[in-house]
């Protein structure tokens, strides 16, 4: 009993730990971390609840906000705003390229009623439900270690034979400079022909990822697009990137607040 105990404990530790990282979780990614029933992780969900740790919402869980994670929790509407703002964009009927990010990927929830055509190399979009009218298309490929992103000869094959209307497109992050980072070289391909494959594309880049320095790959954007991020990003990358010809979109915090009655 006592060693039944201790393995639910651990479970429950390195659940909260994930979710923390991720901030949303759904209880089918749960479900398949763990290789355990969805009715395992509904009860290790509640347990965490009642302990104050996260909170539940339909289908799956957030990490609760205190005020050592209010920084955290800022990041997560920040990227909830950029996911809404960008969904805003997609008209009924169109098809669309999305990465692996789950920015991206997010965006979806709240198309509404609109039919959409959606090819993506993001492996999670596998045990997420979306809208009815979205019918999502994954890439197959290959993934390494814990990465959901998909890559390789099979996910660029069937990116090939596809063309869009729009592209949406999560990234590391954003230089100084104004380069688009991508720290899974194997996807900077895939990032660059979706962007060629698609009429218009959208670069979304939450504050914190706005002037990181580091030596990660960079996509050609000799094509311009935009950049969707929020009013936390630094206005000297801002102009940079608009001096290179980006257009940049910055979501504003309070307008999330006032449509959210906050």
């Amino acid at each position: 009993m006592k060693r039944d105990r201790q393995s639910v404990d651990l479970r429950h530790a390195e659940m909260l730990a994930l979710i923390r990282e991720r901030q949303e979780v759904l209880v089918e990614e749960l479900s398949d971390a763990f290789n355990i029933s969805t009715m395992t992780v509904r009860r290790d969900l509640q347990a965490l609840e009642e302990a104050g740790k996260i909170s539940r919402f339909h289908g799956g869980a957030a990490a609760s906000l205190n005020p050592a994670d209010e920084g955290k929790g800022r990041v997560s509407v920040c990227r909830q705003m950029i996911a809404r703002y960008a969904a805003s964009l997609v008209r009924d009927g169109e098809t669309l390229l999305i990465n692996g990010s789950n920015t991206a990927l997010g965006m979806l929830d709240y198309v509404g009623g609109k039919r959409l055509r959606v090819f993506t190399n993001n492996g999670l979009a596998v045990v997420r439900r979306f809208p009815e009218g979205v019918d999502v298309q994954i890439s197959g490929g290959v993934t390494r270690g814990t990465q959901h992103i998909l890559t390789g000869d099979l996910a660029m094959r069937n990116l090939m034979d596809v063309r869009a209307n729009k592209a949406f497109l999560g990234c590391t992050g954003i230089s100084p400079d104004g380069e688009i980072l991508c720290d899974i070289p194997s996807e900077l391909g895939i990032n660059e022909t979706m962007i060629e494959h698609a009429d218009s594309y959208y670069i979304l880049a939450d504050h914190t990822k706005i002037g990181r320095t580091s030596a990660y790959a960079s996509f050609h954007l000799e094509k311009k697009g935009c950049v969707i991020t929020d009013d936390g990003a630094p206005e000297d990358v801002v102009e940079r990137l608009r001096v290179a010809g980006m257009e940049v979109v910055r979501v504003r915090m309070s307008d999330f607040n006032e449509e959210n009655g906050l």
